[in-house]
């Protein structure tokens, strides 16, 4: 399987090409393109998260404010809720919270995987192994998303529901992605993500933040959403059909007048991309959950400090202008407007992060008409949701925690055990697991 695997790399890497999805052969831009200036991934220096004029890549902070987004806002709770990271640190140092990916070696064997939604899925193989990590932990009765990037030929790979065996491995779905280019998934496919999207590009990761800038857009969740989709996804996973609900590709940008000078440098961070790259509505689960890697690194003083922003600070943007082709990512550049200078950022030596080549980062809302580049598509079954972990609150947290017991009358007993049960989570006793953030995803 080793030998298979080498010579499937070296064919792919010679012809410049790979196969997406059925009998759909997306050709790679050759060796030094100006569009392969996106982002690298720490382990794969020469493979971006897709070109340059992606609509990941793209800044959203001149396009106007979309006509549905009060509606949207409201059905998502914005008034009453703050953002969540869907990642940090968890009980349990050697499987962080968050979505874990690895850059295979040149010796991965490639697998063939079977999927429960083989008819939207890219056949494969893929370079899946035991060693695989999976979110949430061998173990997760969770979305077990399992997330590949193979450096030599700029490929990613990604699984949902993800189970490696050596008597053969199953997944609920799986896509095939060129990093070199802007070709989407066939219109009403899923992938490994419900809007049928990219699931990489869209994650935040410690070293961007260190590095001062995050150039591209990310990924995000909602409770609920409508029955359709909008350019770039292509799959929904709605509840109903209902315009005041959220499509899956809406961007959400955070305004440009938020105050964000109370923030850390490294929180602002996060809150420049938001405003000039947005997030992007990627899966169901929790309102105003947004992804980032399964990183050991995040300081948890980040963490609580982006959990204090406040969704109704965000308005969604209308990005049809953006469209070339509705069967391609590429993104038609908005008047150049100055980048975001990147924020200076001190890395304290215990934070140190650096992943190595070849490896896994890892330790282990009246109704009103949809917008014009909505797309339909019906409604079909959903999965039940999983469990997330959640990471222990800080310090300052469970003192405010106390605080409001007695506030609500609790008294004394229940604040000193509330107390006591949060601080034994800091010092790596077990955390509870609460209720899950976990899509239902609805096939055509």
């Amino acid at each position: 399987m080793g030998a298979k695997a080498s010579t499937l790399r070296r064919a792919r890497a010679v012809t410049g090409a790979m196969v997406i999805g059925t009998g759909m052969v997306v050709a790679a831009t050759g060796a030094g393109s100006a569009a392969w200036a996106g982002t690298p991934v720490p382990g794969a220096p020469s493979c971006p998260m897709f070109p340059a004029d992606n609509v990941w890549n793209t800044d959203i902070s001149t396009l106007p404010v979309d006509p549905h987004s009060a509606q949207w806002l409201a059905s998502m709770d914005s008034a009453t809720t703050d953002l969540h990271p869907d990642f940090g640190p968890s009980s349990g140092p050697d499987n962080p919270y968050g979505m874990p990916y690895t850059v295979v070696s040149p010796t991965q064997p490639f697998v063939n995987v079977s999927f429960e939604y083989a008819d939207e899925s890219d056949p494969g193989p893929y370079p899946f192994g035991a060693d695989t990590p999976i979110e949430g932990g061998e173990d997760s009765t969770g979305d077990r998303h399992a997330i590949m990037i193979d450096p030599e030929t700029c490929t990613l790979y990604e699984l949902y529901d993800a189970t490696y065996s050596a008597n053969g491995s199953t997944a609920g779905s799986g896509a095939i992605w060129n990093l070199r280019s802007d070709a989407l998934r066939p219109a009403g496919w899923t992938s490994a993500d419900a809007a049928g999207l990219a699931i990489m590009p869209g994650l935040v990761r410690y070293d961007e933040v260190l590095s001062g800038s995050i150039t591209h857009a990310i990924r995000m969740t909602a409770q609920t959403t409508d029955r359709s989709y909008i350019w770039p996804a292509r799959h929904e996973a709605g509840a109903r059909s209902d315009p005041s609900l959220p499509p899956m590709g809406a961007r959400f940008r955070l305004k440009a007048d938020f105050d964000m000078s109370g923030y850390s440098p490294q929180a602002q961070v996060l809150l420049r991309a938001m405003q000039h790259y947005g997030l992007i509505l990627a899966d169901n689960g929790s309102n105003w959950y947004f992804g980032g890697t399964a990183d050991p690194h995040w300081p948890i003083a980040l963490i609580d400090e982006l959990k204090a922003v406040p969704a109704s600070a965000f308005e969604a943007v209308h990005e049809s202008s953006l469209m070339v082709s509705p069967d391609s990512g590429q993104a038609r550049q908005p008047a150049p407007v100055p980048p975001p200078a990147p924020v200076a950022v001190t890395n304290p030596p215990s934070t140190t992060v650096a992943p190595a080549s070849n490896t896994t980062v890892v330790p282990a809302p009246t109704t009103t008409a949809p917008a014009s580049n909505a797309t339909v598509a019906p409604a079909s079954t959903t999965t039940a949701p999983g469990v997330r972990r959640e990471e222990p609150p800080s310090a300052g947290r469970a003192l405010a925690m106390a605080a409001a017991t007695r506030t609500a009358g609790i008294g004394r007993p229940m604040t000193a055990l509330l107390l006591l049960g949060t601080l034994a989570a800091m010092t790596g006793s077990a955390w509870v697991m609460g209720a899950g953030r976990r899509r239902r995803r609805r096939r055509a």
